[in-house]
């Protein structure tokens, strides 16, 4: 089914608006590019002089040309080696921004007594940051290794296990989406997933409302909601509290 332009640069498809948000238990978002303006792993590579090159990896994952993201991943972290925690602190407070409507919509998600859920395939430096910030239930993202010792506070180039898995990726946000359902008692049908790129379509997949926004073309084409001009708070044009 083609989507429907509702209003300018607001596209639907596979339902009539509007809904409304008592419908829902849980809104889950995608961080980078999504909720916040920046892709965290590109502008960390900037700090060693690669950001071309890794983001020209981050670039063809996100569209869906790299079918392995774990090891898309592996390679860009790999690249990190030797950027310190001051970087990446320099990066949240001078580039990292929220994008347009991330805290009216979050807010009249919670008004509405949806909980909320952030899943990326980014680092906890700046999830659990952005946790705190917009009062977020529930994550899942990447650990970033740091070394002790003489190069104490410089990245590594490699990832921390988690207990629930090695790298949050496509598969893994929808596998936390299904379990933060469970966890609430709710069907996978009452939650939103909001997402840009490839790797979000998995839980956007099992979502009762998928969302794209300012998404990579495929996203686009699977997303029943489109956001392709505006901010996030747009979504509550067609949902309504």
């Amino acid at each position: 089914m083609p989507h429907q332009e509702f209003a300018p640069g607001l596209q639907v498809q596979g339902f009539t608006p509007p809904l409304r948000l008592s419908q829902f238990k849980l809104i889950a978002f995608d961080m980078d590019s999504t909720l916040i303006n920046i892709e965290c792993v590109d502008e960390i590579a900037d700090a060693v002089g690669l950001k071309e090159e890794v983001a020209a990896i981050t670039e063809a994952a996100m569209r869906g040309e790299i079918t392995d993201y774990k090891e898309s991943l592996r390679r860009r972290v790999a690249l990190l080696r030797g950027v310190t925690v001051a970087d990446m602190e320099l990066i949240y407070t001078s580039r990292l921004e929220l994008n347009p409507g991330a805290e009216a919509l979050v807010k009249a998600c919670k008004a509405a007594g949806l909980k909320t859920l952030l899943v990326s395939g980014g680092f906890t430096f700046f999830t659990d940051r952005i946790r705190d910030r917009l009062g977020i239930d529930f994550t899942r993202s990447n650990v970033l290794e740091i070394e002790s010792g003489p190069n104490c506070g410089q990245l590594t180039g490699r990832m921390v296990d988690q207990p629930w898995g090695d790298i949050c990726d496509g598969a893994e946000k929808r596998k936390m989406l299904l379990e933060t359902c469970s966890q609430l008692g709710i069907s996978p049908k009452q939650a939103i997933a909001v997402g840009d790129g490839a790797n979000d379509l998995p839980m956007m997949g099992e979502a009762g409302l998928s969302v794209a926004y300012h998404a990579k073309p495929r996203v686009r084409e699977h997303a029943m909601v489109a956001i392709n001009q505006g901010g996030l708070d747009r979504l509550l044009e067609v949902i309504r509290s």
